[in-house]
């Protein structure tokens, strides 16, 4: 009972940022959505006249699946530091939110569960897009829906964990520059890690969106074997780092 209420709390946070989101979704949706698009036509059509194929794959079906990964990332990413950062600093949301029977942890569950929707949002508007151009193969696509819910946890998770610890809010620009571009260009999106030094290939395997590019790219496919071992890291690391984002937010607002 005590849990079902719990979640029925977070789940009130989350209503509250979606009725927000239905009043605002015309400030975000360009950086979101239009901007992976943007990718693809600049760089399937433009390097795509110089790169053909890439593992047997035309340029723009190679990088197209990456693209539904990255675009959660991003979503996720920028929702759960500014717009977490903002509604607890300046807007003082999370004030008026705490004042109420929501406690510290369920509101935290509600900002998680904000930037998964996200992830999940922006990565299916994304594959329908895709599709609609004919650069998805197969239907399995859809199985990573489910996928971009959990790695939308870890992109969540690692957010709220910087909105918590960053001085202030121009400080994100490290969390981007240093952890989120880094992985954008090295995760495999554009091109096989495999023709670079071995060191970027390992560090790239500890970021979750190099093994979110691998699971879209074999659904995209119609693959699933090789992407198990994908799948189970990000399920590892989902609930490795879930306790984490509740202790530093604890911390900076008892601080």
């Amino acid at each position: 009972m005590r849990e079902r209420l719990k979640i029925k709390k977070s789940f009130r946070v989350w209503q509250r940022h979606f009725k927000v989101y239905t009043k605002l979704y015309k400030s975000s949706i360009v950086f979101n959505f239009v901007e992976p698009i943007l990718y693809l036509v600049a760089l399937g059509f433009g390097l795509g006249a110089f790169v053909k194929e890439v593992n047997g794959v035309p340029y723009m079906e190679f990088i197209a699946p990456g693209l539904i990964a990255s675009s959660s990332m991003f979503a996720t990413a920028s929702e759960c530091t500014y717009g977490t950062y903002i509604r607890m600093t300046y807007q003082k949301t999370f004030d008026a939110i705490l004042s109420t029977p929501v406690n510290l942890d369920d509101l935290v569950a509600g900002e998680m569960l904000w930037g998964t929707t996200k992830s999940i949002f922006y990565g299916t508007a994304i594959t329908i897009v895709l599709s609609i151009f004919g650069l998805i193969d197969s239907p399995m696509i859809i199985l990573a829906i489910p996928v971009l819910f959990v790695s939308g946890i870890i992109f969540a998770e690692t957010a709220v964990i910087a909105a918590a610890v960053v001085p202030g809010i121009d400080s994100f620009s490290y969390f981007f520059t240093l952890l989120l571009t880094p992985s954008f260009l090295f995760s495999g999106i554009f091109f096989p890690l495999d023709t670079l030094p071995p060191i970027v290939t390992t560090i790239a395997f500890f970021t979750p969106l190099y093994h979110l590019v691998n699971i879209c790219r074999s659904f995209a496919s119609g693959s699933l074997e090789a992407v198990v071992w994908d799948i189970v890291w990000i399920f590892a690391v989902a609930a490795l780092l879930l306790p984490y984002p509740f202790r530093f937010m604890r911390k900076r607002i008892i601080k």
